[in-house]
């Protein structure tokens, strides 16, 4: 299993104290309120609900869509739609896209981003976290759809994972993915700050969904989730407030780390720097209940979110205080 965020009950563990302020996945901590659930939600099996794929669809601008539990069950299972190919990963990034290409006879490269463009000549498959987590890195649309282009030539795809583009979706290819190869990942885990769910999206032509459908089987989402997702998908009013108040916070966060003499990248859900003493720092913020996200090897540095109210702010205030005097 590979390292990810939150795992408080192991933090809990470790440092003997239950009061975490919780700042290491880069949810949207004022998530989307679920609605009450249909009576019979939980003694039905699931049907996938048209109504959902229309939310859906019009939320990210997608020709088509296809549900799933969470962007992890296609990460998991795109590799295994296709022969032995040669796969460019973009690096650093989210460490589950070279760990499930790697499997099933791919050659797996992980390039940085700043080598992409010249990567793609020789690849059968670009993977790109759009933008990237952790650090907050971004490839303008039109050469995205340059490299969608190049590959569906040669029957590659280009694999984008937009799971954090809901604040700034400038660059977004959701609404492009009519195109040959071209498979878009999309989460409401973040954004809405739903990550228990397990569902997100895939957006891609029928000649991808259609076999990734079939791999996934029968009942890959739940009811409750179908229900809870197509509320928050067709809620306007909640996300253009929720877009007010991320982009506020976002800013806020960064401007709090960089008073600290702190240089961050990232998103309006999360800052991401280089910190040459990341275990430190990481340890520094736990000891006062405080859990961080920490990057020891390719993306080597510190992530944050953004704490969830007043109290939880000052609280980050005054532990990046006393890092700065130790």
């Amino acid at each position: 299993m590979l390292e990810h965020g939150g795992k408080l009950r192991e933090a809990a563990q470790r440092y003997g104290r239950n009061d975490w302020l919780d700042l290491s996945t880069g949810l949207n901590p004022g998530g989307y309120p679920a609605p009450a659930l249909a009576s019979d939600a939980w003694h039905r099996l699931p049907e996938n609900d048209p109504a959902l794929l229309q939310a859906a669809q019009c939320y990210y601008r997608a020709p088509r869509m296809l549900a799933v539990a969470g962007t992890q069950a296609a990460i998991q299972a795109l590799p295994r739609l296709r022969a032995p190919s040669r796969v460019v990963i973009a690096s650093p990034s989210y460490a589950e896209h070279l760990h499930h290409w790697s499997q099933h006879g791919h050659r797996t490269s992980p390039v940085p981003y700043s080598e992409l463009d010249a990567a793609v000549a020789t690849a059968d498959v670009v993977v790109v976290c759009n933008p990237n987590n952790p650090t907050g890195a971004f490839v303008p649309r039109a050469t995205l759809l340059r490299w969608a282009e190049a590959l569906a030539t040669r029957g590659g795809w280009l694999v984008v994972d937009e799971a954090f583009a809901d604040t700034d979706g400038a660059h977004s290819l959701a609404d492009a993915t009519q195109a040959a190869g071209l498979v878009v990942l999309r989460s409401v885990g973040k954004f809405f700050g739903l990550a228990g769910l397990r569902l997100g999206f895939v957006a891609a032509r029928d000649d991808i969904l259609a076999p990734l459908a079939d791999m996934l089987g029968p009942w890959a989402v739940s009811g409750p989730a179908q229900q809870v997702a197509r509320a928050a998908l067709e809620d306007s009013a909640w996300q253009g407030a929720a877009q007010e108040k991320l982009h506020a916070a976002g800013t806020r966060l960064r401007a709090l780390l960089a008073s600290h003499g702190i240089a961050s990248n990232g998103t309006s859900l999360f800052q991401w720097w280089p910190e040459p003493l990341a275990e430190e720092f990481h340890d520094h913020m736990a000891r006062r209940g405080i859990w961080v996200r920490l990057f020891r090897e390719a993306a080597r540095g510190i992530r944050l979110g953004l704490p969830s109210d007043e109290a939880g702010w000052q609280r980050l205030e005054l532990a990046l205080n006393e890092w700065t005097n130790r």
